[in-house]
Formats: C-alpha cells, sequence, structure tokens
C-alpha cells in the first residue's frame, strides 16, 4: 500500500522560494541600496509568517479536542522556528558569506573581469539552488534532536 504525503504549499511548491527572498536581496547587496536589501527580509518574513498562520489553523481544525490550543501553539512555534531557520537565517547568512568570499578574492585579484561588482551577484544568486534541500534538511534533523526533543512535538 501507497500512503500519499500531504503537498505542504510552503515547503514542496515554488511558493518556497518566497522564503528565499532575502537570499536575492544578500546577492545584490553590493549594488543596491541597503533598503531593498531590507524589503527583501521582510518579503520573506512575511512568507514565514504565513506558513506559520497556516500551520496553526490547519492544526486547530484537526484537533477539536481539548488539546486544540495546545497543539495549535506548539505546531505554530514549530513553523516559525523552523522557518526562521531554514527560510531566513542560515540562508541569509551563507549567500552572504559566499558573496563576502567572492569580494575577498575579488579585492585580490589582478584580473579585470574578476572586479566586475556583478561577479558576487551572479554567484550568490547563482548557488541558492543548491543551498535549498541540505539547509532544509539540516535545519529539520537539528530540530528534531534539539527542540522537538524537548517539547516532546512532532509535526505531521
Amino acid at each position: 500500500m501507497d500512503i500519499k504525503k500531504e503537498v505542504d504549499l510552503y515547503r514542496d511548491t515554488p511558493i518556497r522560494y518566497l522564503g528565499y527572498a532575502n537570499e536575492i536581496g544578500e546577492a545584490f547587496r553590493s549594488i543596491v541600496p541597503n533598503s531593498i536589501v531590507w524589503l527583501s527580509y521582510a518579503v520573506a518574513s512575511g512568507y514565514v509568517l504565513a506558513d506559520t498562520i497556516n500551520n496553526g489553523f490547519k492544526a486547530y481544525q484537526d484537533n477539536v479536542t481539548p488539546k486544540a490550543t495546545k497543539n495549535t501553539v506548539l505546531s505554530m512555534t514549530d513553523t516559525l522556528l523552523w522557518q526562521s531557520f531554514a527560510s531566513v537565517v542560515v540562508p541569509g547568512l551563507t549567500i552572504n558569506r559566499v558573496c563576502a568570499a567572492v569580494q575577498f578574492v575579488q579585492k585580490r585579484s589582478n584580473n579585470v573581469f574578476l572586479k566586475s561588482k556583478w561577479i558576487p551577484t551572479i554567484i550568490g544568486l547563482a548557488s541558492i539552488p543548491f543551498i535549498i534541500r541540505p539547509i532544509d534538511n539540516i535545519v529539520e534533523e537539528t530540530m528534531n534532536v534539539t527542540y522537538r526533543r524537548w517539547i516532546g512535538y512532532y509535526p505531521k
């Protein structure tokens, strides 16, 4: 018998890329004003909050019991932590450091082509698809052995 897992709109579809808006901002940090970078963080944070509210609503609907409020809060807390780390904090830091490393190499290079201000942006943008799944998996496993174990709650 094949058990089909429900598709999570916020994690299993292209909507997941909204959580990476801040990585696009980080990739463009050397070219655009800081206000644009912060706007990209606002978009990513909006995505995080939308998923948090959606999961809380689903948890509340699924638990028509005296524990409904507790399960809703646990679900929302879990989602908020997971999304904050998997969509904003870890990827933002990763892309920021990738771009900083490229700029470090650029400053020490004599190659005129490598001096282009677009090189860190291009490399930062190109690295985004490669970091999504590994970061998601690392955050998932880290939460399983820390936060989720401590509170005794594992999402469905």
